[in-house]
């Protein structure tokens, strides 16, 4: 099977990933795409340069590794086209510089990312773009925050270190209604598990550096648009210059082969940890939209695929001023998660979170809050591993 063969789009996720994207014979049969380091393009003619027209007329525009790139991630989105930018929230920004004007207005899930947060009530506000956050729970009753200048409406879903579920179908509707449009940032879930494109959002985000690169040595964001707002997103790309290099794309391509396969392991390692988690007394809650307790799993069984390896649990303590010392403790006694920001890799990760952003879903009363990555690591070693952080937060 090559990869321009239609019998590919009736096949299993992993026989796709292995074949999606060019074909080899469009590179001498060679399994995986030149990485063509380019700024400067030839043109043959002074006619052909003055029109631009030939498929790559400079660097930034795009190379055959990023068009590469490109091509199989529109297989997975189903998108009209993709754009390639140098980080995860890069992929989140450019949507808003492309649709987003001063005297607009913005409404933004309070769950969201926090350094989209950040974004939003300091560039955005200077850009004149005024923003409210909306509870993820609102569903269809976000058109009671509809205004006539809303222009784009963010989602995020689960959402940033709490993962709370959105009705991504009802918001994009209603969003639509009033002509605005609808962004997301899937980067939990990637394409695999989660389209939002078929779901009525218009743009879909995500960090590549997480799962599809997935060795924590990638930075590299993408976004994927339909049809409708396919030419703003690229004509505001190349107006901000900024791209995706050749190097970074060949990265996350090769790393989109074996996503499917990462995946399955980090969401069976993640649910195995998560149940035992809700097992202990010293764990107040588990915060993973796959998990039956969790106020959003009906959202969650009814549009996903699958889940990936992150969540949260609220560390059990009754006393608040001990929630910063017992999760350094328990952070501290750990040897096989790493502590770091990041996600998505092949190593665990912990993190205490920090929720004083929120306005509307506001941080756990009962416990810190503790975001674990859930690596490729054997679990028993991951659990015995937790075992030592709870014995260290219990002595605080």
């Amino acid at each position: 099977m090559t990869r321009h063969d239609n019998s590919k789009d009736e096949a299993g996720m992993n026989t796709r990933l292995a074949h999606l994207g060019p074909s080899p014979h469009d590179y001498h049969g060679f399994v995986n795409p030149p990485v063509v380091h380019a700024s400067t393009v030839l043109f043959p003619n002074a006619r052909t340069m003055e029109t631009r027209s030939q498929k790559y007329t400079y660097g930034t525009r795009g190379t055959p590794t990023t068009d590469a790139l490109c091509d199989a991630i529109n297989e997975l989105e189903g998108s009209a086209g993709t754009i390639l930018v140098p980080s995860g929230l890069t992929a989140v920004t450019v949507p808003f510089l492309a649709f987003l004007s001063a005297g607009d207005h913005a409404l933004i899930v309070d769950s969201v990312y926090f350094p989209t947060r950040h974004f939003c009530d300091t560039m955005l506000k200077r850009l004149g773009v005024s923003v409210d956050y909306y509870d993820p729970a609102i569903g269809a009753n976000i058109e009671t925050l509809i205004k006539p200048n809303t222009k784009l409406v963010h989602t995020e879903a689960p959402g940033s270190n709490t993962f709370e579920m959105q009705d991504i179908a009802a918001i994009s509707a209603v969003a639509h209604r009033h002509g605005a449009v609808v962004t997301m940032d899937n980067t939990w879930a990637t394409p695999i598990y989660f389209k939002p494109l078929d779901f009525g959002v218009d743009v879909s985000i995500h960090a590549a550096t997480k799962y599809p690169a997935g060795h924590s040595d990638v930075l590299l964001g993408t976004v994927s648009a339909n049809a409708a707002t396919w030419p703003q997103l690229l004509e505001t790309h190349g107006t901000l210059g900024i791209c995706g290099s050749p190097d970074d794309s060949y990265q996350v391509l090769r790393g989109l082969r074996t996503m499917g396969v990462r995946l399955a392991r980090h969401q069976e390692s993640a649910l195995s940890v998560a149940s035992w988690l809700e097992g202990r007394e010293d764990v107040a809650r588990v915060l993973h939209p796959a998990l039956p307790s969790f106020p959003g799993h009906d959202l969650w069984k009814r549009d996903f695929k699958g889940s990936s390896g992150i969540f949260s649990f609220v560390l059990a303590a009754d006393n608040p001023e001990k929630f910063k010392p017992k999760a350094h403790a328990f952070l501290d006694a750990l040897r096989y998660f790493g502590l770091g920001y990041s996600w998505g890799g092949y190593e665990s990760l912990a993190v205490h979170v920090g929720l004083g952003d929120r306005r509307i879903c506001k941080a756990p009363a009962e416990g810190p809050v503790l975001r674990l990555q859930i690596g490729l690591e054997d679990v028993a070693d991951l659990k015995k591993d937790l075992e030592a952080g709870f014995a260290a937060a219990a002595a605080v």
